[in-house]
């Protein structure tokens, strides 16, 4: 089962940054595409962007592109997203996940705590 930790959530302002962090664990990590989702109060949750195992292809929801950046550390099992120009629509609890390169959807319906992010208008 996989198991994952991510961090770095809090609260900013419209316009700010912040940087997430995943620790994954549980498959062979760099032998798969990793992917962040965002979960907003009353919305389903829904997918922000990937990241192939080299890094090599990174897609992005047209709702965050051009001002978040997904990267991944494959010597320490970890992926990031640096996040600029925040806005409050922002506003949701984010996760990370191992997924299918074909369709992006999590190999495991299996999910770590999140990490909440808050941006004040």
């Amino acid at each position: 089962q996989v198991q994952l930790v991510e961090s770095g959530g809090g609260l900013v302002q419209a316009g700010g940054s912040l940087r997430l962090s995943c620790a994954a664990s549980g498959r062979t990590f760099n032998a798969y595409t990793m992917a962040w989702f965002r979960q907003a109060p009353g919305k389903e949750r829904e997918l922000v962007a990937a990241i192939s195992w080299n890094g090599g292809n990174t897609p992005y929801a047209d709702s965050v592109k051009g001002r978040f950046i997904i990267s991944r550390d494959n010597v320490n099992n970890k992926v990031f997203r640096q996040m600029h120009s925040l806005q409050p629509e922002d506003t949701a609890v984010y996760y990370c996940n191992f997924v299918r390169s074909r369709n992006y959807q999590p190999v495991e319906d299996s999910w770590g705590q999140g990490t909440q992010v808050i941006v004040s208008s």
